[in-house]
């Protein structure tokens, strides 16, 4: 084979984890689990109403929920990483931005949990962001780590990542001083509902705090510069990190638009390759050490 004949690396890096037994890479059957047993507070008569999907994306969201992906035993390090797909709040790309990037997770070792979320946007939507939104993702962080020792997860290294819409989901815990409620009577409000690390994809331009904290996560940041929605707050926010000297690493592709996901039906090599940045900056920054036996 010459070398213009010659396939990209990525490329065989994704036909390969495309074409693996899903039993590699992830569960056949992941794990599906409300956040409250009886319902969101104060909508418990809501939890049955069944959600809406088609093609791409998920909606009517009532009951929201975590999906569990955990990585083969012989391939898991002991990370994990619960996901918020986008979606502009009106709806969630569920499979683009949260079963994809569930599947990669997984293929490097990293247990991961795809978030639905309610919908603060949606037509006739009884929610909004601060309160209800802000509350699943709280207890989606606190219900991972309640079964650490179940998913053999280092509660240490816990993260959260955000595409979009998602990454304004993110923003509404990253940064907040919410420690759990030591006289909760649901032992899981009592856990701290922190992340250890941010993994922010093209994040909405309504997560950008007014002062990062000393304290705040740790971010890996990834966006287009030409993307007309949120290659500037971005930019905004690697600033303010900056300003905290809060550890922060940046990605701004020169093409690339909005919404290109894992970067696999993108056309550009750089788009393509993005989820190997993210790989290295998690084995650099000692995320992916495997758990000690």
């Amino acid at each position: 084979m010459t070398q213009k004949q010659a396939i990209p690396f990525q490329l065989i890096v994704w036909m390969t984890v495309l074409f693996l037994p899903s039993t590699i890479l992830a569960q056949d059957n992941p794990q599906i689990i409300p956040l409250w047993t009886n319902g969101a507070p104060g909508f418990e008569n809501r939890r049955n109403e069944p959600e809406q999907a088609k093609d791409y994306w998920v909606k009517n969201i009532h009951n929201p929920s975590i999906t569990v992906y955990l990585p083969p035993k012989e391939k898991a390090t002991g990370a994990a990483v619960l996901i918020c797909p986008g979606g502009g709040h009106r709806e969630l790309v569920y499979n683009a931005e949260g079963v994809d990037p569930a599947i990669y997770l997984n293929s490097i070792g990293v247990a991961a949990i795809v978030l639905k979320y309610r919908l603060a946007r949606e037509e006739n939507s009884p929610y909004n962001l601060e309160k209800h939104v802000k509350q699943d993702a709280l207890r989606a962080m606190r219900l991972v780590k309640s079964h650490a020792s179940v998913w053999n997860i280092d509660t240490a290294r816990i993260g959260i990542m955000g595409f979009s819409a998602g990454g304004e989901v993110v923003a509404l815990i990253a940064y907040d001083a919410d420690k759990g409620d030591a006289n909760a009577p649901d032992p899981i409000d009592r856990l701290n509902g922190k992340p250890n690390f941010q993994i922010l994809i093209y994040p909405g331009p309504a997560g950008i705090p007014d002062i990062i904290p000393a304290d705040a996560p740790p971010v890996f940041l990834l966006v287009a510069n030409d993307d007309l929605c949120c290659s500037a707050p971005t930019l905004k926010l690697l600033q303010k990190y900056r300003d905290a000297k809060v550890p922060v690493e940046a990605h701004f592709y020169a093409q690339g638009n909005h919404a290109f996901n894992m970067g696999n039906r993108s056309k550009l090599n750089s788009i393509k390759t993005w989820p190997q940045r993210l790989t290295d900056w998690l084995g650099d920054n000692n995320i992916l050490v495997p758990l000690k036996k």
